[in-house]
């Protein structure tokens, strides 16, 4: 079931989504080659529990960390850990979400570690351009397959390919709500969206083949052919005037 949240509800969200957004920006700016993944889990766990509320993510079916962690062909998931060390040239990408009031916000990016390669950062750049478009149609009206097309047209015409294995979603009081988001699909098909939907738009984009695997921790999804992948993902409030991203905080 979609849930319409009223004002009172997105005011919250809103609350959700600026703490989600601080702790993402102060784990980028801590970001530096020889960290490792397990001190960044630590800055973010810090930043949120500082501003009275709880990782999203922590416990989450028995993860283990407060952020999930992804380097370079890891996808997304990845666990945080003192043996993953940062080196030049990583692409990093960090998904972090915080819960405050009973409301949940969702947000994720992919880094450079210092210098990355002309081909890193334009999978990095294509991968935020797709995002930005599939949001200009979060529109009362439109439907979710509008949001996948555009997201999906962005990435192929770059040369890049979609995970369909993994998709948005809804967000509220529960992490994960309905409905699906998947950042692919045709235009005009599947759920209308209605102001006071909140979904994540999460575009998970790969440099080759969309195959992803999980590895044997249960828990890390890497790219089969293990080229790069990117992600790029904020919480989304449908309203008669437009998308408004709620972890989005101007940087």
């Amino acid at each position: 079931m979609v849930i319409i949240k009223v004002p009172e509800q997105l005011a919250k969200m809103k609350r959700a989504g600026e703490i989600t957004g601080g702790a993402l920006l102060a784990a980028r700016d801590a970001i530096r080659e020889g960290i490792s993944t397990a001190e960044l889990d630590r800055v973010v766990r810090t930043y949120i529990e500082s501003h009275h509320a709880k990782p999203s993510f922590l416990g989450y079916g028995g993860f283990p960390g407060s952020a999930c962690i992804s380097v370079n062909e890891q996808v997304i998931h990845g666990i945080p850990s003192k043996k993953r060390i940062l080196r030049e040239g990583d692409l990093v990408k960090i998904d972090v979400g915080a819960c405050i009031d009973g409301y949940h916000g969702d947000s994720a990016r992919t880094f450079g570690v210092g210098r990355i390669s002309p081909e890193a950062q334009a999978l990095v750049d294509t991968t935020e351009q797709s995002f930005h478009l599939g949001v200009a149609q979060a529109l009362p009206g439109n439907r979710i397959g509008d949001i996948g097309h555009a997201v999906q047209t962005c990435a192929e015409a770059a040369g890049y390919s979609v995970v369909r294995e993994y998709v948005g979603h809804g967000v509220g009081s529960h992490l994960h709500e309905e409905p699906d988001v998947p950042n692919y699909g045709t235009a005009g098909h599947g759920c209308r969206l209605y102001a006071g939907m909140t979904i994540a738009i999460e575009p998970m984009i790969c440099q080759g083949k969309k195959d992803v695997v999980v590895l044997p921790d249960g828990w890390t999804v890497i790219t089969a052919d293990r080229k790069l992948s990117a992600h790029y993902e904020h919480t989304v409030a449908i309203t008669p005037d437009g998308p408004v991203l709620l972890t989005y905080l101007g940087e």
